[in-house]
């Protein structure tokens, strides 16, 4: 009997054992639940009756040009920020009063910030007025879950500058965005074009938190624990482009008034020297809060401002296209320097092609500096059918044409050769010939480029056949000093010959010495070598164009101008690069007359004769 009792009393003592160690393991499995797992969730429930947490935005990584000119900083502005899990809904009212908004507008921004998270702080207004933002620092007390940050919104320091295009802007990001990725918060300014888009990563810095210890009345009572706890912000990287300002403001001035583009390389590495888009937009209205009668503004003109010309336009080049024609006629040995072609005014192939250049024999030499549609109808008439056009459009795309060459902005576009593929799906399989090709030899039909693609034509004529990788910027320097280099691309096109080159370039120089160029690309101090080019448009007044590089022995700057509805290049685009060319290598510009040219430019109007036919295109 003792030993059952013994027994009996053993076990209840087991099960009690057994049941303060199971109530152990609960309690301790919560308190790791609450403590680790939870703990985005419970901690800031625990700590809002004495501590409100504030996002410290980082400060953006500035810009500058390539002699070290600072482009982009930042400049202070005030936000009000909230923490939805500590706002009383009963106030709204009041903070409508304060923020001298409606308060549907509070509301709607409050359920934004719940939708983006409950416990996080997020953005509710930014870049409110100090009167404004004093009033809600008076009246914190009196709104718990509400606080106030110091920022900052994009700066230009050059007054005159815009490079609206290459710089880009910010916006706040979509509900989307700041969903899809953990470092961004309601409000967050994201880079939505130009440099800002494509360096966002490298320019935006990691967000910083700061501890506040508040009373029961929301008032702020200093720092948490001397910020122990604090993470502080790390600005973003640095840009160091290739940019010259000077140079910059000259394009811009240039293209004022005028729809093209600019773009202007240094043909050794491809680093871009100057980029316009004209017309251009006001990138000083788009650096804070969004004025929103300009935005729509900007998006419903006819003109189109926000599209980048230089990088995404796909315009024929017309007669530009010749030089690379010669290149690849001498290559392929269809043509020797000393070949001639007679021209009657024509070319015929089932029908006349019709050339502006006077009658008589031509060499490569002379159907460049002249512009003869029929040598370089005759030249496409012989690679189409001797080569083929998939050798010719292997051989084009070698210098960037075609295809995308990765540039550092977002938005470029590839343009368009044609191939035997690309005609079999836009004329039909076996429903295309001989017709249909002869136009891509003068720079018509299918082709379509940007200024950006012919400014690498130029300047891979102008280094030795070498295709160099376009970019702007040269160097990333990192908040701890570090500083990375770029690294562009540079590779040799195999198939061009330094002799065949030097027919070419010689040819360029003539059509700058005694050709279309020699009005307002001939200069004194320098020798230039060019191609004027006057594109085909069935919409109205023809485009000019003008590409070129200088000095002709060792270059230094290669341009390609685009005015769109200029008409002939020789008088719309050539007087802009040469213009350039001589800021650029002279350090000023000794030809007022020119620049007073350019200023008061009207496109002369073109004949019927001279518009009436994409192959009658002349300079």
């Amino acid at each position: 009997m003792q030993y059952r009792k013994k027994k009996r009393t053993q076990i209840s003592i087991r099960v009690l054992q057994i049941g303060v160690i199971l109530l152990g393991l609960i309690i301790l499995g919560r308190l790791f639940q609450l403590q680790i797992i939870d703990y985005d969730t419970y901690g800031p429930l625990s700590r809002k009756n004495s501590l409100r947490q504030e996002i410290v935005s980082p400060a953006r990584g500035l810009i500058y040009d390539r002699n070290g000119n600072l482009l982009v900083d930042n400049e202070p502005i005030y936000s009000i920020t909230i923490t939805p899990a500590s706002y009383d809904n009963d106030n709204t009212p009041l903070l409508a009063d304060l923020m001298n908004v409606p308060v549907e507008k509070v509301e709607k921004r409050i359920e934004e910030a719940r939708s983006y998270s409950w416990y996080r702080s997020s953005r509710l207004f930014t870049e409110v007025d100090f009167k404004t933002y004093s009033l809600i620092q008076e009246n914190i007390w009196q709104l718990p879950g509400i606080g106030h940050q110091i920022e900052s919104k994009r700066h230009y320091p050059v007054d005159s500058l815009e490079a609206a295009h290459m710089l880009g802007y910010l916006r706040e990001v979509s509900k989307e965005e700041y969903l899809q990725a953990k470092n961004y918060h309601l409000g967050d300014k994201v880079g939505k074009s130009g440099l800002e888009m494509a360096y966002e990563d490298e320019l935006r810095g990691e967000m910083g938190i700061q501890y506040i210890k508040i009373n029961a009345m929301g008032q702020n009572l200093g720092s948490y624990q001397n910020g122990a706890i604090d993470e502080s912000p790390e600005k973003g990287a640095d840009l160091y482009t290739t940019i010259d300002t000077e140079l910059q403001l000259l394009s811009e001035d240039l293209m004022q008034g005028k729809r093209g583009a600019i773009v202007a390389l240094n043909p050794e590495d491809g680093s871009v020297l100057s980029m316009v888009s004209s017309p251009q937009y006001d990138i000083r209205k788009l650096s804070g809060r969004i004025d929103s009668d300009y935005w729509a503004k900007i998006n419903s003109d006819t003109t189109d401002p926000l599209f980048n010309r230089a990088i995404s336009s796909q315009q024929p080049p017309g007669s530009t296209f010749k030089p690379l024609m010669a290149l690849m006629g001498l290559e392929m040995g269809l043509i020797t320097p000393e070949t001639e072609i007679d021209n009657p005014g024509y070319y015929y192939r089932g029908r006349r092609y019709n050339d502006l250049a006077d009658p008589g024999k031509y060499n490569v030499g002379k159907a460049l500096q002249e512009s003869s549609n029929t040598f370089f109808f005759w030249l496409m008439d012989q690679i189409a059918t001797k080569r083929g056009i998939d050798h010719w459009h292997e051989l084009v795309t070698s210098f960037g044409l075609g295809q995308r060459n990765n540039i550092d902005l977002p938005n470029e576009s590839a343009g368009t050769i044609p191939d035997s593929t690309y005609l079999n799906r836009i004329l039909g399989e076996g429903r295309w010939g001989i017709g249909d090709q002869l136009s891509l030899g003068v720079g018509q039909g299918f082709v379509g480029v940007s200024p950006l693609q012919m400014a690498l034509v130029a300047s891979e004529i102008a280094n030795g056949g070498y295709h160099v990788q376009p970019h702007l910027v040269r160097a990333i320097k990192q908040n701890d000093g570090a500083v990375r280099l770029t690294d562009p691309k540079k590779e040799k096109i195999e198939w061009v010959s330094k002799e065949n080159l030097q027919v070419v370039r010689n040819g360029m120089r003539r059509v700058v010495t005694d050709g279309s160029g020699r009005y307002y690309a001939d200069l004194d101090s320098v020798k230039v070598a060019g191609k004027t080019g006057t594109a085909q448009n069935p919409h109205g007044q023809d485009h000019g164009w003008f590409i070129c590089f200088a000095p002709l022995d060792d270059p230094k700057i290669a341009v390609a101008v685009l005015v769109e509805n200029g008409g002939y290049g020789s008088i719309s685009a050539a007087p802009i690069a040469s213009l350039l060319v001589e800021q650029y290598l002279t350090g000023e510009i000794d030809r007022s007359y020119v620049y007073n040219y350019v200023k008061t430019f009207k496109p002369r109007k073109q004949s019927s004769n001279s518009s009436s036919s994409e192959e009658d295109t002349d300079e």
